[in-house]
């Protein structure tokens, strides 16, 4: 039985009203973790400050309900910088500045499309201000960049659209949890198996690339938010997925 069947009787009460909307896909791109068998269990290190442990914590009890994967929270010393651990997922927040964005998501990917490492930045600047200093936005953006690093894109990447999903952006960012779709769409993107692994591998040239200079960045700019690529040397590459806020430049 599905771990998310009770999200299943909820999602049907929204049916007539976003079903049409809901079942396209949302996947980011191809990109997914490599592993041999499902379900796979992937470390979320939570290096977040107190005000962040609480909504952390729930994002990684939602997220583990996915069938593809069972998630195991632990925490590390603050990471203003957040550098990626290899083969986890890593949370982290700071004061990051009034610079547009309320949360980053990067990815970093070898051999085309498997995720090697995964970090959330949540930015205190914004979240402690108060248009966004309440726990109902804190979830929604901590859930949805946690989401990111599983590989899910936005189901809907438009202010006046409320899919009921923390993988929205409904301008009121009061959407705490996935829905039966992110779920689904998880599925689908963990469905068939890899020949190697890269959860929890420790040696998968990442630190050069951490370090080092990209060799070429695009940039892929939307409504509410971008897409950065950076393409190192050795083919690796760092992927950004930017959750601007709304009053930012050129936003809402």
């Amino acid at each position: 039985m599905r771990k998310h069947l009770t999200a299943l009787a909820a999602a049907a009460l929204l049916a007539g009203v976003v079903a049409g909307t809901a079942q396209a896909s949302h996947a980011w791109g191809s990109y997914h973790w490599a592993r041999t068998s499902n379900p796979f269990t992937l470390q979320v290190v939570d290096t977040t400050s107190s005000t962040w442990r609480t909504h952390v914590n729930a994002a990684v009890a939602d997220w583990t309900q996915a069938t593809p994967f069972n998630l195991v929270g632990s925490t590390g010393n603050a990471d203003r910088r957040c550098k990626a651990l290899t083969g986890r997922v890593k949370v982290c927040n700071a004061s990051y500045g009034n610079n547009g964005w309320l949360g980053l998501a990067t990815i970093t990917i070898t051999g085309g499309v498997h995720i090697t490492s995964g970090t959330t930045k949540l930015n205190d600047s914004y979240f402690n201000s108060p248009t966004y200093n309440y726990p109902y936005k804190r979830q929604h953006v901590a859930c949805q960049e946690i989401g990111h690093d599983f590989g899910l894109g936005h189901q809907s990447e438009d202010p006046n659209v409320d899919l009921k999903t923390c993988m929205d952006y409904d301008r009121a960012l009061d959407n705490q949890h996935p829905n039966a779709h992110d779920y689904d769409q998880l599925d689908q993107i963990y469905a068939h198996l890899d020949s190697t692994s890269t959860v929890g591998a420790t040696s998968l040239g990442l630190a050069g690339s951490e370090d080092g200079q990209p060799v070429l960045v695009t940039r892929d700019d939307r409504i509410v938010n971008s897409v950065i690529t950076e393409r190192f040397e050795d083919g690796t590459l760092r992927i950004t997925h930017v959750t601007w806020a709304l009053e930012g430049p050129g936003k809402g």
